[in-house]
């Protein structure tokens, strides 16, 4: 979440990920969609999730679904351009054939999982079970070692015995720090002030990840390929409200379209970026990054792509090339995550459902405190209802100006319309019992759709 990084709070432990994001830019209106499978799809293929069929929600383990294969991946490209490619960590992108995982989809090696969450010790789907963990295609057993700490040796690992001559993509999605929460206690005790438990190890589990950045980044010097590295810090999302997250000053938090769930932690630094130890205002949406990066990698990026080249701006902190995006648009209900947002210069409109947690939650705030007084009514007819905010004087959404600029509502509410119009419809189909990971010897395998 957007209070949970040094950078953004001295309270919380991060100085690896501080020290990189002050040696480069801090991106404070970078964007990202409220929950992690639409992101994620958007990192890749540089197009919004409501063109994918990958707006609603996020793909659930036994669904028979996955990032459409008419799309060209990031690392498909570059791979075109003569990169080594390796994926390590969570990918939630789908997984019901092999076509969808990602060593077919560009990546020349992936370690780690294909689910959205799972224990970080069993390497087991949280609630639901069966195990998830890939070396490439095969099946990893679990050793009981702290995931984070598995991705960042082989990061290490990948680093040590790269061929220094060529270029290197690696894309390394931390399961950090999704729930459930669990950190080694060494972690949680170094917050031995915060009173709530969940914050607690939530902030550990920060910290954990933190050290880990850290090794790698260690590895990228030792190997003298850390001046030549490109690095982008992003999350997927905002701070999970319940699972001690927290996005504060920020109004709401993962699965709304409020800032706290929209507006990302990140930063770039290192190779090509021009200026440091700044704060970059410029507007960034996750559909961005993969012609940006592509880009920087000497490529050229499709012009139809809805994401939008921003490596020059990036290079020389201008301005960005960006005026207006959208935040999502989801018609299928319930629209657990919200309706449909979009931003235009310094106006916002929210239209419908904004999704679960609307207030502004403090970090010291209890978990009951959350639910009893977090906003979920479905029953309210929230079809009718436009919110408007000017974000650069209000950027965390305390004053609604719906009532007072029906114009800017008006204009705002055309332009989504015309969003509207290129929408496929949400590819969230029912659970499919030949997806068990019983059928697969305990694991969850592709080869069920």
């Amino acid at each position: 979440g957007w209070n949970d990084v040094g950078f953004h709070n001295r309270d919380v432990l991060t100085p690896n990920i501080d020290k990189l994001a002050r040696s480069g830019m801090i991106l404070n209106s970078s964007y990202v969609n409220p929950v992690c499978t639409p992101s994620r799809n958007s990192f890749m293929t540089g197009q919004y999730a409501f063109k994918s069929g990958l707006q609603h929600i996020v793909i659930l383990p036994p669904q028979a679904t996955c990032s459409p294969l008419n799309y060209t991946f990031l690392p498909q490209k570059l791979k075109e351009l003569g990169y080594d490619t390796h994926a390590i960590g969570k990918w939630h992108l789908g997984f019901c054939k092999w076509e969808c995982t990602p060593t077919y989809r560009g990546f020349d090696t992936f370690y780690g999982f294909y689910n959205g969450a799972e224990d970080y010790y069993t390497l087991s789907v949280v609630k639901i079970g069966g195990k998830d963990f890939r070396d490439n295609k095969t099946p990893v057993n679990a050793t009981g070692e702290y995931s984070t700490f598995l991705y960042a040796r082989r990061a290490e690992s990948i680093i040590k015995e790269h061929d220094a001559s060529k270029p290197m993509y690696m894309y390394l999605p931390f399961q950090s720090v999704h729930q459930p929460l669990q950190v080694p206690k060494k972690y949680s005790d170094m917050y031995s002030k915060v009173h709530t438990e969940s914050r607690r190890t939530y902030l550990g589990m920060v910290t954990a990840m933190d050290e880990a950045i850290g090794n790698i980044t260690k590895a990228l010097k030792s190997k003298g390929m850390l001046n030549d590295t490109l690095i982008i810090f992003t999350t997927d999302n905002g701070g999970m409200i319940p699972y001690g997250g927290n996005n504060y000053p920020l109004r709401g938090g993962k699965t709304t379209l409020f800032e706290g769930g929209t507006r990302a932690t990140a930063f770039v630094s290192g190779a090509g970026i021009k200026k440091s130890n700044i704060e970059y205002s410029g507007m960034i949406h996750a559909v961005d990054w993969m012609p940006t990066v592509l880009s920087a990698a000497g490529g050229t990026p499709d012009p139809t792509l809805d994401g939008i080249d921003q490596w020059d701006s990036l290079q020389k902190a201008g301005e960005s090339k960006r005026t207006e995006f959208i935040y999502n648009i989801d018609d299928l209900k319930p629209e657990n995550c919200g309706h449909a947002a979009i931003r235009m210069g310094d106006y916002k409109l929210i239209d419908g459902y904004p999704g679960a947690y609307q207030d502004w939650y403090k970090p010291d705030q209890v978990v009951s405190d959350l639910y009893k007084n977090v906003s979920i009514n479905h029953t309210r007819p929230f079809d009718d209802i436009m919110m408007l905010f000017n974000l650069k004087d209000d950027p965390n959404e305390h004053v609604d100006l719906s009532n007072k600029h029906p114009d800017i509502v008006k204009k705002l509410k055309s332009r989504l319309e015309y969003y509207h119009k290129q929408i496929v419809p949400a590819n969230f189909p029912s659970i499919s019992p030949s997806s068990a990971p019983s059928n697969y010897g305990g694991f969850w395998t592709p080869g069920w759709c």
